[in-house]
């Protein structure tokens, strides 16, 4: 009988507990499928875009500078900014395209 009395309340303490952290589960469940997973997704996309790279595409520098890519080299790429005007650009300094830029 006695046995039976501590089952029941070591059962009714898990309960208890399981419902106190039943709200923080429940945020970090949220906080994944609403901020970690769509972010994810996203340098996923940016990082396929970059490693997808090649001459003649029109481009965004994180700078905010629009250019058509003349050159693709392993980490970096040669943008024409104007007439005769190159610059050197790192791929992670590349955010977008300019179809995306005139969308948005």
């Amino acid at each position: 009988m006695m046995s039976l009395l501590l089952q029941a309340a070591a059962t009714g303490e898990s309960r208890g507990l399981l419902m106190q952290l039943f709200p923080f589960i429940l945020i970090i469940v949220v906080f994944y499928f609403f901020m970690i997973r769509p972010q994810v997704k996203r340098q996923k996309e940016l990082k396929k875009y970059r490693d997808n790279l090649k001459k003649g595409d029109k481009v965004v520098t994180t700078g905010g500078i629009y250019g058509k890519v003349t050159e693709v080299k392993e980490n970096y790429v040669i943008v024409e900014i104007a007439n005769n005007v190159n610059i050197k650009v790192d791929k992670a300094g590349i955010i977008m395209d300019m179809t995306d830029a005139v969308r948005k």
